[in-house]
């Protein structure tokens, strides 16, 4: 790695040289072991001569920050002083720079308990799949292929709409799998169902208008809109889903998850889906439908989308890979009306430019050669049987402390709880002690934007074996 030494004038060079080197190792940006450049080529760069170099080696050397080696050259031999860091200089230097007002109120929901690896022996965190059944054998060659035409000069800076083997997939697969009526040019390729929420926000929101979500909800569905400056409103959901009466009349878009709500699980009724776009019609309002985890459901009949009752072009379509395949793929999509088209083209040229080329390529020939399809039949299966198990134990067993909310679809089951554990401080308790013990759980407050929701805990079977689960599930809840 290249070191940057900057020379003021022609003064003291070999102690400017000295002292910035010196300060580098002080600040751990070279370490033991790291090999300071030879004497000639930092000569050669900073147009003085050897000797100046070597001067500065040779009191590095003598005050035990670097040592030499004849044939090998000079490498640092400690960080020396207790590093002070350049972030922490750079962080007490006195600036004028603020961030907007509204970002000191905004923070990721993410926490290293939901997201990253785990050490967990039981772990019932929600939206992750089972990275471990992913057929990588499959996968490799796929991106190993396209990463060699890349390099080859096949493939240079992409269209923002997405790659065009990859949406005309991505129409054909949507439209099979969930009736989506679409065609390739109303597809668009995003770095996640994030960025889709960020793009359509930007393209139709104006500060200050309002945005409806469901509450209980998806806590990073409102990040983007409250960003934007955005009023965003939580409406109330009961066992047929969002409660369309409650939304406010100048809202300009409502946020839903209809096949699946997040995070209690129960569909949206088919009499809600048709007052919502009733309502969405009648107030010119966008709905923006996301269908997380839809391809994984296990009884009852298939949810229609709202996309594919829409005749009126008032919903638009997010979906992605993130619980398909998993999640640091980062691909998703929306489907928009045509006259959003290319506003959001704009606007994700703006954001990025384009999602990942050789990364867009790949998944296209993965969803054209049906590996895709195999890949969700395979986890439909595994997914199930742990559904079951998880749903069985909890009505077998602790039916007297649960309350188990209706689901037959996805990576998550989420109960309501009772007797001592509908105290949110008992429950909060036990919680932590699950952790402590190994299984990584959480109440239903921790994954919901409301964070007054009815006391709960929701189970994640994404990452954890079908044969773990009942054992897991006591761990949490049994006598302690």
């Amino acid at each position: 790695m290249d070191v940057h030494v900057r020379l003021d004038g022609q003064r003291d060079l070999s102690g400017q040289i000295y002292r910035q080197l010196r300060a580098a190792i002080h600040d751990g940006l070279l370490r033991p072991g790291d090999p300071l450049p030879p004497t000639r080529e930092l000569a050669r760069r900073l147009a003085v001569a050897r000797n100046t170099v070597g001067v500065a080696y040779e009191r590095l050397v003598a005050e035990g920050y670097a040592g030499s080696q004849v044939g090998s050259g000079t490498f640092v031999r400690t960080t020396g002083l207790p590093t002070q860091g350049a972030a922490t200089a750079n962080e007490t230097a006195a600036s004028g720079l603020r961030p907007r007002a509204l970002w000191a109120d905004l923070t990721p929901w993410t926490t290293p308990e939901t997201t990253g690896p785990t050490t967990a022996t039981h772990d019932f965190r929600v939206g992750l799949p089972d990275a471990r059944l992913f057929p990588y054998e499959v996968w490799r060659p796929l991106i190993a292929r396209e990463l060699r035409l890349s390099g080859a000069g096949a493939v240079g800076y992409g269209d923002p709409a997405g790659h065009a083997g990859l949406r005309a997939a991505l129409a054909r697969h949507v439209g099979l799998s969930r009736g989506v009526r679409t065609g390739p040019d109303d597809v668009l390729v995003t770095t996640g169902t994030q960025q889709a929420l960020d793009l359509i926000g930007r393209v139709l929101l104006e500060p200050g208008d309002r945005v409806a979500v469901e509450e209980p909800g998806y806590p990073p569905a409102r990040l983007p809109f409250l960003a934007q400056g955005a009023e965003v409103t939580g409406i109330p959901v009961d066992s047929e889903g969002l409660r369309v009466e409650a939304i406010p009349p100048d809202t300009r878009a409502v946020y839903v998850t209809p096949a699946h709500q997040f995070p209690l699980g129960m569909p949206m009724s088919l009499r809600r889906r048709t007052a919502l776009l009733q309502w969405a019609r009648r107030h010119g309002a966008a709905v923006i439908e996301d269908d997380y985890d839809s391809e994984f459901r296990f009884g009852g009949r298939p949810v229609e989308t709202l996309q594919s009752l829409d005749r009126d072009g008032h919903v638009i379509y997010v979906g992605s890979f993130s619980k398909v395949m998993m999640p640091s793929l980062r691909v998703g999509f929306l489907v928009a009306p045509a006259p959003l088209r290319t506003a959001l083209r704009t606007a994700k040229y703006a954001a990025d430019w384009h999602t990942s080329v050789p990364i867009q390529a790949a998944l296209a020939r993965f969803v054209d050669d049906g590996l895709l399809a195999r890949h969700i039949r395979r986890m439909q299966h595994t997914y199930a049987t742990r559904h079951q198990a998880v749903t069985h134990t909890l009505t077998g067993h602790f039916a007297d402390l649960t309350e188990l909310v209706p689901s037959t679809a996805g990576l998550h089951v989420t109960t309501y709880t009772r007797g001592h554990l509908a105290d949110p401080g008992a429950l909060t308790d036990l919680a932590r002690q699950a952790r402590a013990s190994g299984v990584a759980v959480h109440t239903l407050a921790e994954v919901a934007a409301n964070r007054s929701a009815r006391p709960g805990l929701v189970f994640g079977y994404g990452s954890i074996s079908a044969a773990d689960i009942e054992t897991g599930l006591h761990r949490v809840l049994g006598p302690t």
